[in-house]
């Protein structure tokens, strides 16, 4: 196989690196035996303190800590190692620091090699990592990237939280419309319903379709301690496992130490960020408070017409009660609103050169005949995520972790509704819309309105907003305990309930007195008794529910499992997990509050892993497991779930088998992380766009849905010489859909149709069959092929400055089916031209008495690069029919930071 050769290649290659360095002469300043001459002065020897600085909870190294001798006003970083040496008197007092941790001052003797803890900076931090199964170097075996503090805090700015990702092998993050939280994030070429999100370990993926909406955390960023990105089957025990992995976010928790904080960043396009927090530390009495609060905002944003308000809480109450009990409680939300383009509004290529706006061009944004702005598309939300943490040492071989959860999620997004909603579409198949569109290319609102107040009807097309509020509650807690030297045992216990109301309401009639919804005719076809015409021509208003009403509901009951061996050379687990999934839900708008039969569907995770260390430098790890996953209640179970309670026929659960090799190598000049995976993932069911452009074209639901994820990932750091340090990522994946599928077509509003576009009942022989020839075609919507290079150098006392560069390459567009019945035949879409993007930051940290000052600036596609970062494939499948986004163009910010 072409991967596993590349693979034995590269890992040939690490061979000679580790023979360097295990053989590189010491750096260590020999002492002179000889005699010297009685004329010969003898040479003044300088004393050299130097030691290691770990974290005291992984035994990990914390390279770039910082270790500054008061006294000749001098310094050190550790190395990839942790290691440190310092030019300093015997018996010096140094100062160690590192972002997250608590500072230590240290009396180091000359000779000495020291081994330093440092704690995190976290009351909680040690619970937390249980429950987010944070993988460990040289010990987990799994394919792993851990994110900072410190890169979080020079690299982010006032950017997007998934845009720290993108340097992170496997990663493809983009913007989609560019509205404010509408970032997508694909891992492993897996889209984002296949990736799991854990705020310390509490899953917040949506429970009926599995996606993550960024704009609901968006307020991350400012409570983020690390971020770990575990690639394939990973190290989570949760029994509802991701395909493509995790990415596992961690947050403060409470701060040990008393600290006060303010920021305030402003950046491009009149954006700008606030922030204030405040931690007791660890109070003498055992109690520790943190607070935070955090506003975002942007009077345009980049993308025309995208202006955005939102606020981030955080809040954490702990009580260490004693040694062996710690409890916490953690709050935290981020509630905004931000004005949108469309994600389907991609337009061809030359489209966007008839602007002046060019790519930040919104079709959708426009004006009424009094000036006010509007758009058609628009989102608000509030998720707020409390729980309950509680740590218990049993004894010296068991514990217990648990965690109570519960989210209550308010809010929806605008859409048009009514027989002339496409009249609201800013785009058709590419290309811009022109029945409502001013002489400066502005969406005329003000003529639609004009229509509709004319209209003896009311009102043709309106906006409403599709509500999606849940209440969501969960509970994971975990055993784990020691059973003789070296074997760890853990199961614990993941319960989850779920629902989901979903409506929608009219917020703008647009001119019209009134509004009568033409869905309420399909009750017919539902054979509802509410069939009279004062109720089919009920004359409504703003508040009034259109479209749908109905509750979705799941429960998920699961266990797991985990015995593990660890020694100094190695470590191995094996786990497994269990769950049923039920899903059912009411409808109370195309039925008359009829619950739709309950599903029941068991699933399964074997998985295992050997991880062994071959000396102090070089280990090597691989991976097996098979995962039996429930299909997701919306796409897989229900046909279409917010217009029919009826169901897929014979809907089975997703097959996953993945197996994985690795190989790390580290040493205090460089560390190097090699993986190969093959991922087959098989009877996945799918919804597929007509054309993805145009809503109104329909879907497709296909079922029996195979493919193949596999590649390579590289992952180097380098520290060559003192205070510059060198980072590099290679990924190179090949991923393909492996067999034909077949579906049926729905109509826009999810309704069965016929080959005429009519609709008919579900499971009637009419309804239009579509078979997809889609074998061998490679995969859409994520780079396949990523790298990244970094260097960064810290010079002066307290200044860095650093340069990212992005590379992206064989990226296939989303492709649309054709036709929506008979046969269609798929050949692999447009690949989007390859694209290279350099960013730019600027660091420099320095006290003011007691007070710590940290400014930032970040310049983001520092060179104005132009590129196409999403892409719907057209019908000849090259760029003169594909309908494309671009990326953001330049963008800059700069940063203060005070702590106390």
């Amino acid at each position: 196989m072409k991967q596993t050769q590349i693979f034995l290649m590269l890992l040939v290659l690490l061979a000679p690196i580790s023979a360097f360095a295990q053989n590189a002469p010491s750096t260590h300043t020999p002492h002179d035996t000889k005699t010297h001459h009685a004329n010969t002065k003898p040479k003044v020897q300088k004393n050299y303190l130097q030691g290691t600085v770990l974290d005291a909870e992984t035994g990990e190294p914390l390279v770039g800590a910082t270790i500054y001798d008061p006294v000749k006003k001098g310094g050190a970083t550790t190395d990839l190692m942790g290691k440190f040496k310092l030019a300093a008197e015997d018996g010096t007092e140094v100062t160690i620091s590192y972002i997250g941790y608590i500072g230590q001052k240290v009396t180091i003797t000359s000779g000495n090699d020291e081994v330093i803890e440092l704690k995190p900076n976290t009351v909680m931090m040690r619970g937390v990592s249980v429950m987010a199964d944070a993988a460990i170097g040289r010990k987990t075996p799994v394919a792993y990237s851990t994110i900072s503090p410190l890169v979080i805090e020079d690299r982010l700015g006032i950017q997007e939280f998934p845009e720290i990702l993108k340097s992170t092998p496997g990663i493809y993050a983009t913007r989609q419309g560019g509205g404010y939280g509408d970032s997508r994030v694909n891992l492993r070429g897996f889209e984002p319903a296949n990736v799991a999100v854990m705020v310390n370990g509490v899953p917040v993926n949506d429970m009926e379709w599995g996606g993550v909406y960024w704009s609901n955390w968006s307020g991350l960023s400012d409570v983020t301690s690390s971020i770990q990105v575990q690639r394939g089957l990973g190290a989570s025990k949760v029994s509802s496992p991701s395909v493509g992995g995790s990415i596992n976010v961690m947050t403060k928790s409470t701060d040990a130490e008393r600290l006060t904080t303010a920021f305030y960043g402003i950046g491009s396009d009149g954006s700008h960020k606030i922030s204030f927090s405040h931690s007791t530390g660890l109070m003498s009495n055992g109690w520790a408070v943190t607070l935070l609060g955090a506003k975002n905002w942007s009077s345009s944003g980049y993308i025309l017409g995208t202006e955005f308000s939102g606020y981030s809480y955080f809040a954490n109450v702990s009580k260490r009660i004693n040694n062996n009990h710690l409890i916490s409680l953690t709050g935290f939300g981020a509630p905004q609103w931000h004005s949108q383009r469309y994600n389907g509004d991609k337009l061809l290529i030359g489209e966007y050169e008839k602007y002046k706006e060019g790519y930040r061009y919104n079709a959708s944004y426009g004006f009424d005949d009094q000036g006010v702005r509007h758009n058609s598309y628009y989102n608000h939300f509030h998720k707020p995520q409390i729980s309950l943490n509680h740590y218990w040492d049993i004894d010296d071989k068991s514990s217990l972790s648990t965690v109570a959860y519960v989210s209550i999620g308010r809010g929806g997004g605008y859409g048009g509704r009514g027989n002339n909603r496409s009249d609201l579409y800013g785009t058709s198949s590419g290309l811009v819309t022109t029945k409502y569109r001013t002489l400066d290319n502005y969406f005329d609102f003000g003529a639609i309105m004009a229509e509709n107040a004319a209209n003896p009807n009311g009102s043709q097309a309106v906006i409403a907003t599709s509500t999606n509020e849940h209440n969501w509650y969960g509970l994971i807690s975990t055993y784990n305990t020691k059973v003789g030297k070296g074997f760890d045992i853990s199961a614990g216990i993941d319960a989850r309930y779920y629902e989901g109301i979903h409506q929608a309401r009219i917020v703008d009639l647009l001119g019209g007195a009134f509004f009568i919804d033409p869905d309420r005719a399909s009750k017919n076809n539902r054979g509802a008794e509410r069939n009279t015409f004062a109720y089919l021509n009920e004359k409504l208003k703003v508040g009034d529910i259109v479209y749908r009403d109905n509750t979705g509901y799941v429960v998920q009951v699961g266990g797991f499992a985990q015995g593990e061996y660890s020694n100094k050379y190695i470590n191995a687990f094996v786990s497994g997990s269990i769950s049923n999934n039920s899903y059912w839900k009411i409808d109370r708008f195309y039925y008359d509050n009829e619950r739709s039969k309950t599903m029941n569907f068991l699933g399964f995770t074997v998985k295992g892993g050997v991880n062994y260390n071959i000396n102090s430098m070089f280990n090597v790890f691989g991976n097996i497991g098979y995962i039996s996953r429930a299909p997701f209640m919306s796409g897989g179970v229900f046909t279409s779930i917010h217009t029919s309670n009826g169901m897929n026929p014979d809907p089975v659960n997703e097959k996953i088998f993945s197996k994985e090799l690795g190989a790390a190598f580290r040493s205090r000049y460089v560390t190097v992380n090699l993986n190969l995976y093959h991922t087959n993932w098989n009877d996945k069911a799918i919804t597929r766009s007509v054309d993805a452009s145009n809503p109104d074209a329909g879907t497709v639901n296909l079922k029996g849905v195979n493919a193949l994820h596999q590649g390579i990932e590289l992952e180097i750091v380098s520290k060559p010489f003192k205070n510059f340090e060198l980072k590099g990522m290679l990924s190179l994946g090949d991923w393909k859909w492996t067999k034909n599928a077949e579906g049926y077509a729905y109509n826009r509003d999810g309704q069965p149709v016929d080959e005429r576009g009519d609709v008919v009942e579900e499971g009637s022989p009419k309804h239009a069959k579509v078979v997809v020839n889609m074998k061998g075609v490679h995969v859409g919507n994520s780079a396949q092929w990523t790298g990244s290079l970094g260097a960064s150098y810290s010079f002066l006392r307290g200044f860095k400055v650093g340069l990212d560069w992005q590379y992206y390459s064989h990226n296939y567009s989303y492709f649309s089916i054709a036709n929506n019945f008979g046969e269609n035949t798929m050949i692999d879409p447009w690949r989007i031209p390859d694209a290279s993007v350099f960013d730019l930051f600027l660091s420099y940290r320095f006290n003011v008495g007691p007070c710590k000052f940290t400014i930032t600036g970040n310049v983001n596609n520092l060179f104005d690069a132009a590129y196409v970062l999403d892409a719907n494939d057209g019908a000849s499948h090259t760029w003169e029919t594909a309908q494309v986004i671009y990326a953001f163009g330049r963008t800059m910010s700069l940063s203060l930071k005070v702590a106390f």
